[in-house]
């Protein structure tokens, strides 16, 4: 009897541990990363041309993965930075060539392109074509070529196209595609070529407004319109010595911009003090006014 007993109480005890165990859910996993690869060129990677120290080019590249092995953090790396301030995982990874445009990528590195990204952004030359500028022709077929690659990978890849800035040096001097006309034209004509490329290759995710935000920012007067003539008081150069890539305030707003069209957060929330911009040597003061014409851009209809 006093052994049924114990084996009785002892069935007991198992059943209800067996019934803990049952009822207790196992702990969620964290969400996997989002995997979000850059294709461009320096306008991406962030080549101050002409400056003391290329402190976008070489930001924290150790966050992200440079596939050239280059060693390349660039506009990628502020990117990631800005998500993990807003606690989001991305998984970054860039692929860059000087000087190119998409026909480049597509000729010479697609097996390191054509892979299966959650996300992929596509950059082309500044001028659309750099024997036509102005014409968007390339810049639509490559877009497609690459689209048509990138969804073998992976169906449901969301794919945007980045449209770049007005350069100065295009626009002031004589020779350059856009010589007399107003500093935010060439920003706008290239957004219509990223426009028709979008249309045309059914990218829903469409185009993020770059241009269109450094445009915002030399209309409201923080941003000089034309660095030839000396950078106004008060003003911030987007421009880097050459008057054609970017400084480390115009990668900074590319950035925002970046950041806050992909994420669906607003550039605001990261605070005048955000630690990226003060990294790069961006005071509070710019920094909020540019998170400011990043959310404006990004919040205007196209």
């Amino acid at each position: 009897m006093q052994l049924a007993a114990v084996l009785r109480r002892t069935g007991a005890f198992v059943f209800a541990a067996l019934a803990l165990g049952c009822s207790t859910s196992p702990a969620p996993l964290p969400p996997a990363a989002t995997s979000i690869l850059f294709v461009g060129n320096s306008f991406i990677y962030g080549d101050p041309a002409g400056a003391p120290a290329p402190l976008v080019k070489f930001f924290r590249p150790a966050s992200v993965t440079d596939l050239n092995g280059e060693g390349i953090g660039g506009v990628p790396a502020l990117f990631k930075a800005m998500t993990e301030q807003a606690g989001l995982r991305y998984d970054v990874s860039l692929e860059t060539i000087p000087g190119a445009g998409l026909n480049a990528h597509y000729d010479k590195k697609l097996p390191v392109i054509a892979r299966p990204y959650d996300v992929v952004l596509l950059q082309s030359y500044s001028t659309l074509d750099a024997a036509r500028p102005g014409n968007p022709e390339s810049l639509i077929t490559y877009t497609g070529l690459l689209a048509q690659a990138l969804r073998a990978q992976n169906p449901k890849v969301d794919i945007r196209l980045v449209a770049t800035w007005s350069r100065a040096d295009q626009t002031y001097k004589p020779g350059g595609a856009w010589y007399g006309k107003p500093i935010d034209a060439m920003a706008l004509d290239v957004r219509r070529g990223y426009d028709a490329a979008a249309a045309a290759h059914g990218l829903p995710g469409g185009v993020i407004p770059v241009g269109e935000a450094w445009n915002r920012a030399i209309a409201a007067g923080l941003a000089d319109a034309n660095p030839y003539d000396g950078i106004g008081a008060g003003q911030v150069n987007l421009w880097a010595p050459d008057a054609y890539h970017g400084s480390e305030h115009g990668y900074y707003l590319e950035a925002l911009t970046i950041f806050g069209k992909v994420t669906g957060r607003d550039p605001r929330t990261l605070g005048a003090d955000d630690p990226v911009a003060r990294d790069i040597g961006i005071d509070a003061a710019a920094a909020g006014a540019l998170q400011r014409f990043a959310a404006e851009q990004l919040a205007a209809k196209p």
